[in-house]
């Protein structure tokens, strides 16, 4: 029997291969005993803008489909006050990084003594017109949600991605940790980023894609 062409097609992708730094340093590394790709933020003057900091896959075309990725974050030595490790996946990238969709982890947040700030874990954004504090301001609640997370621990993460719409599930979780039916891109193809927000220090394992 032969294959269906239209089948899904599931790919482990080399995450030292093709790489484009942008407003990041990226270097091989070892983190809890595995071997990663560990990023850092380069730009000089920190602070909480400017939110394309990512490490872009060339070739790494993506409309729909599955990306799956391990994942830990925690602030940087000599982060500002308010940095939580941010760390996720850009997807649907430009090829000059001028736009794109991600789901990000606020890791310090998942068991802060804060419950405001444990509603605030997981985020979805969309560069560069919805930036977390937009959706906040204007759509509380939708775009966020709670999770559990340990900063520096590794943190499994997969987003599936259809048409205009995304689902996040963390730690291997059969429902979705945060749903979004209205990417604000629409649907479209583009590269895959590895994320992360001012001040952090992140590391990423094991990314497997699965296109279709």
């Amino acid at each position: 029997m032969s294959s269906d062409p239209s089948a899904p097609v599931a790919q482990t992708v080399p995450v030292f291969d093709n790489l484009r730094p942008h407003k990041v340093v990226a270097e091989p590394a070892t983190h809890e005993g595995r071997e990663a790709l560990r990023v850092t933020d380069a730009v000089v003057d920190g602070g909480e803008g400017n939110e394309d900091r990512l490490v872009v896959l060339e070739g790494s075309d993506f409309g729909d489909g599955t990306i799956e990725v391990e994942v830990s974050g925690e602030p940087g030595l000599g982060a500002f006050g308010q940095a939580r490790g941010f760390v996720g996946v850009a997807f649907r990238v430009a090829a000059d990084v001028s736009s794109f969709e991600a789901f990000y982890l606020r890791p310090t947040n998942g068991r802060a003594s804060d419950q405001v700030r444990r509603n605030h874990s997981v985020q979805y954004i969309s560069f560069p017109d919805y930036p977390w504090h937009r959706s906040r301001q204007e759509t509380p609640e939708k775009y966020e949600s709670y999770c559990d997370l340990i900063p520096g621990a590794w943190t499994r993460v997969r987003i599936e991605v259809r048409g205009e719409a995304a689902r996040l599930y963390v730690h291997g979780n059969e429902q979705p940790n945060l749903l979004v039916d209205d990417l604000k891109l629409g649907a479209r193809t583009g590269l895959l980023g590895l994320w992360i927000g001012p001040g952090t220090l992140a590391h990423f394992a094991n990314l497997r894609v699965t296109r279709g």
